[in-house]
């Protein structure tokens, strides 16, 4: 095992939004600022390392007939820790991220992680994995929600950077925004690995 390996392969060679492309919805609905962005990333991210550990832990009592449900109980859960930790310390946050930190239970950057490594693999294994594969899933969605933001709104974490009288471009704040800003990032990054790939 080879801890910097498995955390580089989430951050870069499967990264679960720029190369996997899966998990979308939180990605675009949510993006529309970087607190939001870095609250649902590290959100994703703390129910990835727990659940990746506890189904490696688990892997070789859990009959495979029903290894979905049982998968599904244990994201379930720590969604559930995670959601009441946000109610209970970032009321504003948790309202603004609404719905989708239940969604987290039906992620399928979660469950696949789940049901291709953390079944298969140990437990320092998997938690690796999951850190690497939210962090990946964290910076995508930093990414994303810093464009927007700076462009809709001309600030960064709420923070005013362009001065008032810079014309503001709403529609980076709109859904239409969001599948601008993930197709010129993918299209970006793919020109970089090609680049990359035929030096």
């Amino acid at each position: 095992m080879n801890p910097g390996k498995i955390i580089k392969n989430g951050l870069l060679d499967e990264n679960p939004t720029f190369v996997q492309v899966v998990g979308m919805c939180p990605v675009l609905a949510v993006t529309t600022s970087a607190t939001n962005a870095i609250g649902m990333g590290l959100s994703t991210t703390a129910v990835l390392v727990c659940s990746n550990f506890f189904i490696s832990l688990l892997r070789n009592f859990i009959p495979s007939k029903v290894r979905i449900p049982c998968y599904i109980v244990v994201i379930a859960s720590f969604v559930t820790i995670v959601q009441l930790l946000l109610e209970g310390f970032l009321p504003q946050l948790n309202a603004s991220l609404g719905i989708f930190i239940p969604l987290i239970v039906v992620n399928c950057i979660i469950l696949a992680r789940a049901e291709a490594f953390a079944a298969k693999n140990t437990l320092a294994a998997s938690v690796f994995d999951g850190v690497g594969m939210g962090a990946g899933f964290t910076a995508a969605l930093l990414i994303v929600g810093s464009v927007r933001e700076f462009l809709g709104n001309g600030s960064w974490f709420g923070l005013r950077i362009l001065d008032s009288s810079f014309p503001r471009m709403t529609i980076m704040l709109l859904p239409p925004g969001a599948f601008i800003t993930l197709a010129c990032l993918m299209a970006l990054l793919n020109y970089l690995r090609g680049r990359g790939g035929s030096q």
